[in-house]
């Protein structure tokens, strides 16, 4: 599903390199549920622009269902996202002027669908996210809630591979953020691999493998399959020292910096 091979990153700031990734390998299989967390700058917002063909690696490959996207075009790049991706941004990405039904469209309009198909399919997606009758509402009507459903029912309405969820609740009050974390355990459950980027041990304690990064480095990957979304199973040594000693996250920001 997902091959990376000692992926580098390297970012020029002047007379000076960052490495944002530092000789990253990392293989998720299909149908898989896990989590990336780590602190502010550790690099998993450039593992997942990487993981979600939205950037190129300095150096290493990377392949996703055994596609090679390491030497791809932007254009081609692009292609692959629209195929085999599906985004859940934690801003939700939502076109204002354009309805819940018309912003699930949008990457079915880039796939060439037919636009009585692509409305079937996506309203299809907003009733399993329980938000058919918002149909025609604009995001400005909807909920903070509401507004990151119609995210998951865009991610879900053209079928991806891989569904890559990227600080999915750190918009929303805890209730609504339980209620898109069940959502995206029946997404696990109905056979899609998941993968959620986080600075939020609780979050990252509800998937059955977690990986954590520094300083561009993986750290630890543990199994956490047998106890998945028990809340006292991973403590925060486990996956790394937490300079403030906080257990519910690494830096109380929904940014990684880096």
């Amino acid at each position: 599903m997902i091959k990376l091979e000692d992926i580098t990153k390297i970012y020029k700031m002047g007379e000076n390199e960052v490495r944002a990734l530092d000789g990253v390998s990392l293989h998720i299989k299909p149908h898989e549920f896990v989590s990336v967390i780590g602190p502010s700058g550790s690099g998993k917002s450039t593992l997942m622009n990487i993981i979600g063909c939205l950037d190129v690696a300095t150096g290493g490959k990377y392949e996703i269902d055994g596609i090679d996207a390491s030497e791809m075009t932007d254009n081609q790049l692009a292609d692959l996202r629209n195929k085999k991706i599906g985004f859940i941004f934690q801003q939700y990405n939502l076109l204002a002027k354009l309805s819940a039904l018309e912003n699930v469209e949008l990457p079915l309009i880039y796939r060439g669908i037919p636009a009585a198909k692509r409305q079937e399919m996506a309203m299809a997606a907003l009733k399993k996210v329980g938000l058919a009758d918002k149909a025609m509402h604009k995001p400005t009507e909807l909920s903070g809630g509401q507004q990151q459903r119609v995210s998951v029912a865009r991610a879900l309405c053209g079928n991806p591979s891989l569904i890559l969820a990227d600080e999915p609740t750190g918009a929303l009050d805890s209730k609504s953020g339980a209620e898109i974390m069940q959502m995206i355990h029946d997404l696990h459950k109905d056979g899609n691999t998941i993968v959620i980027i986080t600075h939020d041990l609780n979050i990252a304690k509800q998937a059955e493998r977690i990986i954590t990064i520094r300083d561009g480095k993986i750290t630890s990957d543990i199994d956490n399959s047998e106890d998945m979304a028990e809340s006292s199973n991973v403590k925060a040594s486990d996956i790394g020292d937490n300079e403030n000693g906080k257990t519910a996250d690494f830096d109380g920001t929904g940014g990684d910096g880096i």
